[in-house]
C-alpha cells in the first residue's frame, strides 16, 4: 500500500465537523460536511512561533481566544464536534527510512522507527509523538520505505490544547506538507514520476520527492531571510538525490506558497532544472502558503 493510500485510510468517513490548519500567521479552517468554504483567522505576529524544539504558543491567551472565536455560535460559545488538526511543517521532523524487513505489529513498528530516527531528532525521542507509514518500494520487493513523523510532545500538546478546551475532539493530527501531497498539479499529469513538490510557508520550505505513489524523501528547511537562492539550492540537492538514488531526473516540479505574482521565481526554477513548474490545484480554490494542507485534507475527504 502506498503512503497516499495509508493516509487516505486514516481520513474518517463521515468526515469530521471541522478541519483546522495552524501556522505562525493564523488559523485556516473549513467544515467538510458543508460546501467547503475555507475561512481564515489571522494571529498577531509572535503569538505562535513555529519551532520543533519548544512550545510554539508564545501568547496562550491570544491563541486560545482566536480558537474560541473561530466557530462561535449565536450564543458566543464555540460549536463543538469532531475535528482534524493540521500542524505547521517546521514543528515536526519527517524522515523516510528504508528497511529490508519491517514487522506487522504496530508496536514493534514504532520501536524500530524510534530507534532509526532518534539520532536525527533534535529532542528526546522518548517524549515525542511518533507515527510511521510503511510503504512497499515500487520495483523492489525486498525494500520497505517507512515515513516516520516525529513531533515533540510539548509542541503538539500546546498547539492542540485550546481546541480540546473548546470542546473539539481532535481525532486526526498531521502536518501541512504531507496533507498537501494529496493535491494534483495544474500540469494534470497524474502519471509523471518522479515528481518534486515544494511547499513554501513564510521562511520555511518543505520538499517532497515522489516516485510513483511512494514518498522517497522529505526535507523541511528554514530559509535565512526567506532567501530565494537558498530555496533553489535546496531544490537542487533534491534533484541530485533523485538522479543518484532513483536513476531518474524528476519530470515536473509542483509548488504551493509561491505568490502568483512572483513569476520570476517560478521561471528561475523552470530554467534552472529544465522542466515545467506547476502550482498545486484544488477544487476549493487556490492553495496558499498557509492553507495548502487544509486543501489537501479536503481533497482526501472528497476522494474517500
Amino acid at each position: 500500500m502506498s503512503f497516499f493510500s495509508k493516509v487516505r485510510a486514516l481520513v474518517s468517513d463521515p468526515p469530521p465537523d471541522f478541519v483546522f490548519e495552524v501556522s505562525g500567521a493564523g488559523i485556516a479552517w473549513a467544515q467538510p460536511k458543508r460546501p467547503a468554504a475555507i475561512e481564515w483567522a489571522p494571529l498577531p505576529p509572535g503569538a505562535v512561533v513555529v519551532s520543533p524544539l519548544e512550545n510554539n504558543v508564545r501568547e496562550p491567551e491570544v491563541y486560545s481566544a482566536a480558537v474560541r472565536a473561530l466557530v462561535s455560535g449565536p450564543d458566543g460559545k464555540p460549536k463543538q464536534g469532531r475535528a482534524a488538526l493540521i500542524l505547521p511543517d517546521y514543528c515536526a521532523r519527517v524522515a523516510v527510512v528504508d528497511f529490508d524487513t519491517f514487522p506487522a505489529d504496530p508496536q514493534e513498528q514504532l520501536q524500530l522507527a524510534r530507534f532509526r530516527v532518534k539520532r536525527v531528532v533534535p529532542f528526546d525521542i522518548e517524549s515525542a509523538i511518533v507515527v510511521c507509514y510503511p510503504q512497499q518500494r515500487a520495483g523492489a520487493a525486498k525494500k520497505i520505505d517507512v515515513v516516520v513523523v516525529v513531533v515533540n510532545m510539548d509542541v503538539a500538546s500546546h498547539l492542540e490544547a485550546p481546541f480540546r478546551a473548546a470542546g473539539f475532539q481532535c481525532g486526526y493530527v498531521t502536518i501541512s506538507a504531507l496533507s498537501a501531497l494529496a493535491l494534483p498539479g495544474e500540469d494534470a499529469d497524474e502519471h509523471a514520476s518522479p515528481v518534486v513538490v515544494a511547499k513554501l510557508c513564510g521562511d520555511v520550505l518543505s520538499v517532497s520527492l515522489i516516485e510513483g505513489r511512494t514518498l522517497r524523501m522529505f526535507r523541511c528547511v528554514q530559509l535565512h531571510g526567506g532567501s530565494e537562492q537558498e530555496a533553489t539550492d535546496v531544490l537542487a540537492t533534491t534533484f541530485a538525490y533523485a538522479e543518484d538514488e532513483l536513476g531518474a531526473r524528476p519530470k515536473v516540479l509542483r509548488q504551493s506558497g509561491v505568490a502568483r505574482e512572483n513569476e520570476a521565481l517560478v521561471h528561475l526554477w523552470s530554467q534552472e532544472f529544465g522542466l515545467p513548474v506547476s502550482s498545486l490545484r484544488s477544487r476549493f480554490g487556490a492553495p496558499g502558503a498557509y492553507n495548502a494542507g487544509l486543501h489537501g485534507y479536503l481533497e482526501m475527504t472528497e476522494a474517500h
